[in-house]
């Protein structure tokens, strides 16, 4: 019987798929379409997928799923067919990794939510299925160059910071469901212009552009693939990429290069950098910017703090770590909560 999780722990993973040679590559999909039993439908995924040796985060609610995986290159084409033999799946866009060395997850996570994308959204009114115009990358180059046009990155202010479209609007959120109503309230009095929309693979787009519509907004028009396809799109046209920098990932990579600019800042000395990392202390795994010389200095940590952290003993980071999660107050770790809820 087939384990329906992972039971190994995580270090030991990450070090087995550093060390393994074998070519992977990784995909992003997701498909709005009604799942009855979305719990039945992970587990006979679990099954198969992890036959085929596939890696990832995978989420399902009875909207449809989400995913972004890492599959054994020789397994692609068995992967892709059984998954369009899927009801409601045929056909589903790919959307293959611009920058990949293969390494991007480590083990299969497949998890059962409400929602695929969490937007926060319950007007029973709303329909999620009018979304707005999809757009190939010479079309967007195209219409991008209008007047009459606002485009908004619908991504996180971490995911922006380090790359985005020429001329969008960058609003300041942190989550997907604040950004919603943000967006409402920085362009409500454009209704009259064309709104185009971005994300990452398009999946946020389809609730942010059908959202905005129901608001009011008639034009509405979003990246088909999101920037993924817009890259791997422009460059198989030979194209210039009006996006300019990185495209942030919710994997081990956390970013692949669309273009050579690095437009951010290291967080630390404020040297052009555009290198996204987890601090180093595992109590703390503040997301940051972080140049190759700060890297070093601080042996990848955001603060002294946590430096200091990472040099005691096994024994002494365990305890300080269950002290963290049984008393939030403390004052060696209350910097490093402010630090995350800042972000």
């Amino acid at each position: 019987m087939t384990v329906l999780h992972n039971r190994i722990n995580k270090k030991e993973l990450k070090a087995r798929i550093m060390a393994d040679p074998t070519p992977r590559t990784t995909i992003s999909f997701y498909r709005y379409f009604p799942i009855e039993d979305p719990q039945e439908f992970r587990d006979r995924r679990y099954r198969e997928w992890a036959a085929l040796g596939v890696f990832g985060r995978v989420y399902v609610a009875q909207e449809g799923i989400n995913a972004q995986i890492s599959v054994p290159t020789e397994n692609v084409d068995r992967f892709r067919e059984a998954l369009y033999q899927l009801p409601g799946l045929a056909d589903t866009r790919l959307n293959y990794a611009v920058d990949d060395n293969g390494k991007s997850f480590y083990k299969l996570d497949l998890k059962v939510r409400r929602k695929i994308v969490a937007d926060g959204i319950d007007d029973p009114a709303f329909n999620p299925a009018d979304t707005g115009t999809h757009l190939k990358a010479e079309d967007w180059n195209r219409l991008s160059e209008e007047k009459d046009v606002v485009i908004v990155d619908m991504r996180n202010q971490y995911e922006s910071e380090v790359g985005h479209f020429e001329g969008a609007i960058l609003p300041d959120s942190d989550t997907f469901r604040e950004e919603l109503d943000k967006v409402i309230q920085l362009i409500g009095d454009e209704k009259d212009k064309k709104v185009m929309m971005y994300c990452t693979g398009g999946i946020r787009c389809e609730k942010a552009s059908a959202w905005m519509k129901y608001n009011g907004f008639p034009n509405v028009f979003q990246l088909e693939g999101g920037i993924i396809q817009y890259a791997r799109r422009i460059k198989e046209l030979g194209l210039p990429s009006k996006f300019h920098g990185k495209n942030f990932v919710f994997d081990q990579r956390l970013g692949e290069r669309i273009t050579p600019e690095v437009i951010a800042k290291c967080h630390q000395c404020g040297k052009p950098a555009d290198t996204h990392v987890n601090c180093a202390n595992d109590a703390c795994h503040l997301l940051f910017i972080q140049c190759e010389d700060c890297s070093k200095t601080m042996e990848g940590c955001c603060s002294e703090d946590c430096r200091a952290v990472i040099h005691l003993p096994e024994e002494e980071q365990r305890a300080l770590r269950k002290s963290m999660r049984k008393h939030s107050g403390t004052a060696h770790y209350r910097g490093l909560r402010m630090m995350k809820e800042q972000k």
